[in-house]
């Protein structure tokens, strides 16, 4: 088959650059052929440009951690939006995953905090409470300086079940708690819906009334 030519034809290569093309094809959305293109490309790169990548993917793995209070990618202790004064630390966006983070920050329409809980509440998964970080999100608003939560969670079942019982374990405590607009289709990705329709959901947030028992 067409895969076994692939592999045939690998194997005229040196050790070294079949050792590449097989590393380079272990990412995601990087066939055999591409990762065999894109290790001639290095190989014949100025020297430089392939030390800066070298470097530079050493540097995410030694450097980037997770922001202490919202959890998002960070080099330092707090992300760059936690350390802006110029934000409004009152109210606190809530998002699945960085990703998402960074598509509404894109558009433009939120200049708030973030917390990103690391994924979303499914049972059938065996997901619950205590595996994403609704805990630290209770927590910073019970500390008193948070007067709105924006739920941003994505538009999926598990997403909406996830903002509906945040909803009921903030339902307690003084503060006001929205829901992105429509706008964003069901079961839609925060990171694939344009800046246009997501800065409007942002805007027309509305608030949301706990359909979850605390």
């Amino acid at each position: 088959g067409r895969r076994q030519r692939i592999g045939f034809a690998m194997n005229h290569y040196p050790a070294s650059i079949r050792n590449l093309i097989h590393h380079m094809a272990r990412l995601p959305g990087i066939g055999e052929k591409t990762a065999e293109r894109l290790s001639l490309h290095l190989l014949y790169a100025a020297d430089k440009a392939v030390e800066e990548l070298a470097r530079s993917i050493l540097e995410v793995k030694q450097k980037v951690r997770l922001c202490a209070r919202c959890f998002s990618l960070s080099d330092n202790e707090l992300c760059p939006i936690c350390s802006n004064p110029a934000r409004d630390a009152a109210v606190v966006c809530v998002v699945e995953q960085p990703g998402d983070m960074v598509a509404i920050e894109k558009s433009g329409a939120f200049h708030g905090h973030y917390h990103i809980l690391s994924g979303v509440l499914s049972p059938l998964s065996g997901v619950g409470p205590d595996d994403i970080r609704i805990r630290e999100l209770i927590a910073r608003v019970a500390a008193g300086e948070v007067r709105e939560v924006v739920l941003a969670t994505g538009t999926s079942v598990e997403g909406e079940s996830t903002a509906a019982y945040i909803a009921g374990r903030l339902e307690a405590l003084p503060v006001s708690v929205t829901r992105i607009a429509a706008g964003v289709p069901m079961g839609g990705d925060l990171k694939y819906v344009d800046q246009v329709t997501l800065k409007k959901a942002m805007e027309s947030r509305r608030a949301v009334a706990s359909t979850h028992p605390r």
